[in-house]
């Protein structure tokens, strides 16, 4: 908490870059952004949880219609003013109850675990990688690519299309570089309208405030061009989906250094990883049928996890718990030159709060436990026979939602790592999502069996 003196002065530097408002956006369990807003005179008040929220409207926050209320408390050291928008000062925050952290909040969750990192002597690096589709809606709800120049079949890459959607590109990365996130590529992604911004790692918590802000950014400038912008995990069916894959480190708190990184020479497995990194790895892959329904949150999430052999078309699907370098058939990839770990599973529509919470905490299990991930898989396990695949010990991660949130519900280490009520919040609203889905008749059965039976 800032002193009074510190706050006043923060009121005080708003005022003068012309604020009139603050929002406290704290996130709700699917990690949607929501708060009130507050004129800046009230900024002393707002920042010691005058906001009070009732928690029954909001999922997953776990209260009843009786329950007392929860407050949100402004995070004042990530503030944004909203470049679109200057008069708005944005403010990533957490909820608390009775003055006290709120253990439903799942920024308060992923806090814990850094707080547990920290006992350890560890700092948690993160960055993540942001994919979104640009797109046009028409009045029947439906998608299109806007621009009827980006229809190449193969259009990563693409120079041209790039150039298409110019206008919302440079609205991003220059609003992205004017917030010191430092971007270091943008491009045009694997499908048609698809585009990846990437911006360096921070440590944990800050890397999720940016991702759950740029979201948000992105949605705006694509609102002023006419179009809209979605990080739905798979908009098409027949096009590649939106990932927002995890790269993480963890690194000593005293000297700031990368504890993962190494000469691949002094890598007997030669990634360029410590023993350390394998371990964080091991405790991943242990957990990974569970963590799977918190990097793919969504029904949709398993349109983009599909095996090769079950569609007609190339897929970078990251559907086995298993590792290796620069391989992208495995859900984990140790990038050239090592240092770090990347968890491909993640997509747009991805917490990551809650995500990041679980993969930490797995990690540090790991770590703590000792576990050996075994050897870095460097074949193309879409082609290795089914013999092959079990001789290694290679599992496929869960293939819908409904597997994925019975493995979430199996593991003790998700109560563990969340508690009890933020666990069985997130059960309960997506075994709620899963049945919803099922009791929809789709345009796909209208179709097949309408004029079939």
């Amino acid at each position: 908490m800032k002193s009074e003196s510190e706050i006043r002065k923060i009121k005080q530097e708003l005022k003068d870059k012309g604020v009139k408002y603050c929002i406290g956006a704290y996130v709700d369990i699917h990690g949607i952004p929501k708060g009130k807003v507050v004129p800046i005179e009230h900024l002393e008040h707002m920042a010691h949880g005058s906001e009070l929220y009732t928690g029954y409207a909001l999922d997953g926050l776990g209260q009843k219609p009786n329950d007392d209320e929860i407050a949100s408390v402004p995070d004042l050291d990530h503030i944004i003013q909203l470049p679109w928008q200057p008069e708005v000062a944005w403010m990533p925050a957490d909820n608390t109850l009775y003055g006290e952290p709120y253990p439903l909040s799942t920024r308060v969750a992923l806090k814990k675990q850094l707080a547990k990192a920290a006992e350890m002597g560890f700092g948690f690096n993160l960055g993540i990688e942001a994919e979104v589709y640009l797109l046009k809606q028409h009045a029947d709800g439906s998608l299109e690519v806007p621009d009827p120049d980006d229809k190449l079949t193969k259009p990563c890459y693409d120079a041209r299309a790039f150039l298409g959607q110019f206008s919302w590109l440079d609205k991003m990365a220059t609003t992205i570089n004017d917030l010191g996130w430092d971007l270091y590529s943008l491009d045009h992604e694997d499908a048609n309208g698809q585009y990846e911004f990437d911006f360096m790692y921070a440590d944990g918590l800050t890397s999720c405030d940016r991702y759950t802000f740029l979201r948000l950014m992105a949605k705006e400038y694509a609102k002023q061009e006419g179009l809209i912008a979605t990080f739905m995990p798979k908009p098409f069916a027949d096009k590649t989906g939106n990932a927002a894959h995890f790269n993480m480190s963890l690194y000593d708190l005293e000297t700031g250094k990368n504890l993962f990184a190494c000469d691949p020479k002094d890598d007997p497995r030669g990634l360029g990883l410590t023993e350390l990194g394998y371990q964080f790895i091991g405790g991943i892959i242990k957990h990974g049928k569970a963590l799977c329904a918190a990097f793919a949150p969504t029904v949709n999430s398993y349109k983009r996890l599909v095996r090769q052999g079950d569609m007609p078309y190339f897929t970078w699907a990251p559907v086995f718990n298993s590792f290796g370098s620069n391989n992208r058939t495995n859900s984990i990839r140790v990038p050239m030159g090592g240092g770090r770990c990347e968890s491909r599973n993640a997509d747009g529509a991805v917490n990551p709060y809650f995500a990041a919470a679980l993969a930490l905490a797995a990690g540090l299990e790991g770590i703590r436990e000792g576990i050996d991930p075994g050897k870095p898989q460097e074949d193309n396990l879409y082609e290795l026979s089914e013999g092959e695949r079990e001789a290694r010990g290679i599992e496929f991660l869960p293939k819908n939602l409904q597997e994925a949130v019975d493995a979430f519900e199996a593991d003790p280490f998700v109560t563990e790592t969340l508690g009890q009520e933020l666990r069985d919040e997130f059960i309960t609203y997506k075994r709620r999502e899963w049945n919803t889905y099922h009791q929809n008749v789709t345009s796909w059965e209208i179709e097949r069996y309408s004029h079939l039976f």
